[in-house]
């Protein structure tokens, strides 16, 4: 890596960094077409998007033209099945926009629609999925309560049942997508306590007594964010995803995927910050010499390395686990708490190299650096995370 800052490579060059046996020809021809649509259709206008929180509703459509909806899942619903490696490609190429909230809300679906795939009915997947991942229906995940959101085993949202539908009372809050989408992938109580009384069901956007609140955040300004209501929502048992009282398992394996995606955005994003700041370290002079000439800024850009690169090999040590079958929980855990991390330290670092042109609104670093504690906490907060790794231990 030092030898690329001395050569000029760029850090993110498909020729250069992505190398390993993992990655075939097929891996590279699809991070090239990706990265020309994310240069062509997301990155001129990536910051007014953000300024303005929210991305036009088309470039679901385009995305799912070029097959980036529809990557890694099933091609009888209009998907492409490929290894894990392509979908970490696509999750590092997003990274590249320097805005987290982009790939979060553009790619939600891949948190939505898994669990209908994975558990619910013929009829039901065919009813959603197609239209989804061509981009023309959004699909969310609604997990989290305001009353907790790790903790999924006790969440309070209720859906009784009333002949050949269910009655869903309760509200759902930080739910990515949730002012834009179509469909929600909702978690519900139908039992008792405990993880054995949890369930999932489908709830269309439309249904009387369902409303949605919007949420101003520090970060991910382009993603829309929302409250949700259900207020005596009426649901058919036709929507119900999977067996009843049996959706716990469903929502945790779906953890597995969302984390090790997470994990390859916030790295890729780190290298987002090393890319910025050695480019302007390399123009910026002071003292009469470039700023990438002090000792103290070159040993920054060492230390910004060594975290990713160790990111990096621990990432792909997971995903071939994955690939080869296994379910590294504890593992996947820690990979996304060392990935939070790395991001965490090498928005710092370049935001100091950076100094005041770094903290100045339209600038990646800037924008990666807001969104710093999402990744710490989304998908299972780094105190979850080392906890889940620490059971899984035996300890």
């Amino acid at each position: 890596m030092v030898t690329s800052f001395e050569n000029g490579a760029n850090p993110f060059d498909i020729d250069h960094r992505y190398k390993g046996p993992f990655y075939t020809a097929d891996h590279h021809a699809w991070r090239a077409a990706l990265r020309g649509f994310i240069e062509q259709e997301i990155m001129p206008f990536v910051n007014d998007w953000d300024e303005a929180g929210e991305f036009p509703r088309e470039l679901y459509k385009k995305a799912g033209d070029i097959g980036l909806l529809g990557m890694g899942f099933p091609e009888e619903y209009g998907g492409t099945p490929v290894d894990v490696f392509f979908r970490m490609i696509s999750s590092e190429e997003m990274a590249r926009t320097g805005a987290g909230g982009m790939h979060a809300s553009l790619m939600v679906h891949t948190i939505g629609l898994p669990p209908v795939l994975a558990t619910g009915s013929e009829e039901l997947k065919k009813r959603i999925a197609p239209a989804v991942l061509a981009g023309e229906k959004i699909h969310a995940l609604a997990i989290t309560e305001p009353s907790g959101g790790s903790d999924v085993a006790n969440i309070q949202t209720r859906a009784v049942r009333d002949g050949d539908d269910y009655i869903v009372n309760g509200s759902k809050m930080f739910i990515t997508g949730g002012m834009r989408a179509d469909y929600y992938t909702v978690a519900v109580r139908t039992g008792g306590a405990g993880r054995e009384g949890v369930s999932l069901v489908l709830i269309e956007r439309d249904r009387p007594g369902f409303t949605r609140t919007p949420l101003k955040k520090q970060g991910w300004w382009v993603s829309d964010t929302a409250a949700l209501y259900f207020d005596d929502v009426r649901v058919p048992r036709s929507n119900l995803i999977g067996e009843e009282n049996k959706g716990f398992i469903g929502i945790m394996s779906n953890f597995n995927s969302e984390r090790l995606g997470m994990a390859a955005g916030a790295t890729a994003s780190a290298r987002v910050c090393l890319e910025d700041a050695i480019a302007w370290a390399r123009e910026r002079k002071t003292f009469g010499k470039r700023l990438a000439d002090h000792q103290v800024i070159r040993h920054k850009f060492a230390e910004m390395a060594r975290h990713i690169n160790v990111t990096q090999a621990y990432l792909e040590q997971c995903a071939m686990r994955v690939m080869a079958g296994e379910k590294p929980v504890a593992d996947l855990s820690l990979l996304k708490v060392q990935a939070s991390q790395t991001l965490e330290f090498c928005a710092r670092e370049a935001m100091q190299v950076m100094g005041g042109a770094g903290y100045i609104r339209g600038c990646r670093i800037e924008r990666i650096y807001r969104e710093v504690r999402v990744m710490a906490i989304g998908g299972g907060s780094e105190e979850i995370m080392r906890d889940l790794a620490a059971r899984q231990m035996y300890i």
